[in-house]
């Protein structure tokens, strides 16, 4: 601003203040501020240099290779995995449309070589299937699942279509399950997905301290740990229960799978003291009790008073009957009453009756060495019998016993060179079903 300009600015506030002169006085101080402004866009306006006219334009064109080519190039060439079931009434080639299989080569490989053919041959539902497809249909691997023990691999190699037949690599692993009962412990195995080996496996470990055919009352609950083994995570079979809690109207049961040093499992307590007798109560899995052991009844077929110096259990024709206890034959064969009857020897002067058989194991003779649960016949109805069941008589130096009372002898602890090892194994255990918790408990039908 110029020296004059500002001497005027200067006179101006020092004129009259009355309001009115005031805001005229504003007025010009805004006017003359903005007089360097319009003098700076003048400026701009004006410069010299500054282009004006328009900018002529071009249109150039070059090739270029877009990554995207690329991508769609290998996406080509790529494969995939893709995994099937066989299917109620499927056919080799409803399999071959389904798995997207389009190359002849292998088509006719797979329908006419010998041990391929078995795609077609054994098509069982729920098998499962397995290929490896290239995007244009060419069959790179396939893999089918004839049975829980075998698999057939069809390779393409650079001679041709192979095919051979393995045992898969099964994948084992432990399972912690649980299950309250509101009704029987099969209904509430069956509800917790539970298999029927495992739920039988835990009838046998608790059977000497749990009658199942009576004790068995709604709120009873279990948990259990037990091996399985999966092939491409699909279950194949399961062993043998590991660990398992049972409550049975409030009282507690504990047992622990150990091995020994040949392999052979049995069940303890977790501090080592063994579940297992000498004896099972019964050499029946699951039966009732239609006449009991008595001094004195009428006989149903000679409608006489006599002495019943055994136990009948009802079960249906062809249930398998199993040795209580380790064993040695004394008889099979045909006697009197009884029909088909088997008696077995055992150690401490015990001996065993099983009559009216339908059937022996096979291969079962005098003389011949029995083991604790292995099958020797099954439940029939021959000789003096009304109905099928199982006449089965206890003896202990000669003398009948009632086989549901009498007491049965214990086997022996774990050995105590092998005690240390035990102990680790079952605070292991234990405390895998300790994880699952009596509130985590699945309420089961």
């Amino acid at each position: 601003m110029l020296p004059s300009e500002t001497s005027f600015i200067l006179s101006i506030l020092t004129q009259n203040t009355h309001p009115q002169a005031r805001k005229q006085r504003v007025r010009w101080l805004l006017a003359l501020s903005s007089l360097p402004l319009f003098g700076i866009f003048t400026a701009f306006g004006i410069a010299p240099q500054t282009i004006t006219q328009d900018i002529a334009v071009s249109t150039v064109i070059e090739e270029i290779t877009l990554p995207l080519n690329v991508q769609q190039q290998n996406q080509a060439q790529a494969d995939f995995w893709q995994i099937d079931k066989v299917r109620r009434d499927d056919t080799l080639a409803d399999i071959i449309k389904r798995l997207n299989i389009r190359n002849t080569d292998a088509i006719n490989f797979i329908r006419h070589d010998s041990t391929a053919a078995a795609l077609a041959s054994k098509l069982t539902p729920g098998r499962l299937i397995q290929a490896q497809i290239k995007q244009d249909g060419e069959l790179v691997k396939l893999r089918y699942e004839i049975d829980s023990k075998t698999t057939l691999i069809i390779d393409r190699t650079p001679s041709g279509y192979k095919a051979k037949n393995v045992e898969p690599v099964l994948e084992m692993r432990n399972v912690l399950k649980s299950a309250e009962i509101k009704n029987s412990l099969f209904a509430a195995t069956d509800a917790a997905d539970i298999p029927d080996a495992v739920a039988t496996q835990i009838t046998q470990i608790f059977s000497t301290d749990i009658d199942f055919h009576n004790d068995i009352h709604k709120g009873d609950r279990l948990a259990i740990a037990y091996e399985a083994s999966y092939n491409n995570g699909e279950l194949v079979k399961t062993g043998q229960i590991l660990a398992a809690e049972f409550v049975n109207q409030g009282q507690t049961y504990h047992a622990v799978m150990y091995r020994d040093a040949n392999g052979k499992a049995s069940y303890y307590t977790p501090e080592g003291k063994s579940l297992n007798k000498s004896f099972l109560r019964s050499p029946l899995e699951f039966s009732r009790i239609s006449s009991g052991f008595s001094s004195g009844r009428l006989h149903p077929v000679l409608q006489e008073v006599r002495a019943h110096k055994g136990v009948d259990f009802a079960a249906p024709i062809g249930t398998r009957v199993k040795a209580p206890g380790d064993g040695i034959v004394d008889f099979v064969g045909v006697k009197n009453g009884y029909g088909n009857v088997i008696t077995l020897q055992h150690p401490n002067n015990i001996s065993t009756v099983y009559g009216h058989l339908s059937a022996f194991a096979g291969g079962l003779h005098r003389g011949a060495k029995v083991s604790q649960g292995e099958v020797i016949g099954y439940v029939g109805m021959t000789g003096l019998a009304t109905g099928p069941h199982l006449h089965y008589e206890f003896l202990q130096n000669g003398e009948h016993r009632d086989p549901i009372s009498v007491a049965l002898p214990m086997a022996a602890p774990v050995p105590p060179q092998q005690m240390a090892g035990f102990l680790a194994q079952s605070s292991t255990l234990t405390a895998q079903l300790r994880m699952l918790g009596t509130s985590r408990l699945a309420s089961l039908e």
